[in-house]
């Protein structure tokens, strides 16, 4: 079956976040380098906010709590994201030859509220959360609803995620998944794909 869709991640594929910013954040506040990204993505805690089993203002609030510093945690989780206007060309390019293009990120409540103070909530046909749907990447059910509010069979959609591990719940129903490493490379991925733009 032709491919008619294009899902794609958010972080570290449309948006990126500056690391040394978070080491910077740990170094002024005294932390040892890298623990509030350590606290931040602990699995079981990171499951319950991109899950919507928590709010990101508690999941902060809880960073916080664990690393003993507040402010620390309130500083390098506030939005400090660029967005990658190069990929966002590619994204109207697709949609400009009737490619539908979403979003599929593992967020949080904020998402939402997000896109449109980036301005990208009308820049795709559709955005999905997983703490909105209740189930985060790499669930091969969170592929299912995703596809299935598309209106679209998963051999239709490539997919690509800057997480190889989440890549995996896409292949096994039936995507075509490809690791993001660049928009370079992103083109040459939708060239294999016959997804090329005009």
């Amino acid at each position: 079956m032709a491919l008619t869709t294009v899902l794609l991640d958010l972080d570290g594929v449309v948006r990126h976040f500056d690391p040394a910013r978070v080491a910077s954040v740990e170094q002024r506040h005294g932390l040892p380098i890298g623990i509030l990204h350590a606290t931040a993505f602990d699995p079981e805690l990171l499951e319950q906010v991109v899950t919507g089993r928590m709010r990101r203002v508690d999941w902060v609030q809880e960073i916080g709590e664990r690393v003993s510093h507040p402010t620390a945690a309130t500083e390098c989780f506030a939005d400090h994201e660029t967005v990658d206007e190069s990929m966002l060309a590619e994204v109207d390019a697709l949609r400009s030859q009737g490619v539908v293009v979403a979003v599929l990120t593992n967020g949080t409540d904020t998402i939402p509220a997000e896109m449109r103070t980036l301005g990208l909530d009308s820049r795709f046909d559709a955005i999905f959360n997983s703490a909105e749907l209740g189930l985060a990447k790499p669930d091969p059910r969170v592929f299912e609803a995703v596809c299935s509010r598309l209106c679209v069979d998963p051999t239709e959609v490539f997919f690509t995620d800057d997480s190889a591990s989440k890549l995996k719940g896409a292949v096994e129903i039936g995507m075509t998944a490809r690791l993001f490493e660049s928009v370079d490379q992103f083109r040459q991925h939708l060239t294999e794909a016959e997804l090329t733009r005009p």
